[in-house]
């Protein structure tokens, strides 16, 4: 069985929701890992102005399949109005990572 890997990031304006995004994406078995780094500098527009925020990064590493869970559990618990979600396909990864991805993302 391919498993078809993603690196997926969304952002957070503390440490404490950056880590709790992440422990639940993981508890939940949606991600089998998330890493949290920060502070970043984001630079935006939001509602018609430019916006300077300092956030933290969550990368989530998941699967295709479980994608669309992830992000409905992310938009249920982020409290930004519109957060920032993004997927990105991994290209290349280890047959060992790969298995180990699959195994710690599915359904319990």
């Amino acid at each position: 069985m391919t498993t078809h890997a993603l690196t997926v990031l969304t952002t957070t304006d503390s440490r404490e929701k950056a880590e709790a995004l992440a422990r639940g994406a993981v508890e939940a078995r949606l991600a089998a890992c998330g890493q949290v780094s920060g502070p970043v500098t984001s630079v935006y527009h939001w509602r018609k102005a430019i916006e300077t925020a300092e956030e933290w990064q969550v990368l989530l590493k998941t699967t295709e399949h479980r994608y669309e869970a992830l992000e409905a559990h992310l938009l249920a618990a982020h409290d930004y109005d519109t957060p920032e979600i993004l997927a990105t396909p991994v290209v290349r990864a280890s047959a060992a990572y790969l298995a180990w991805l699959a195994e710690e993302t599915s359904a319990p």
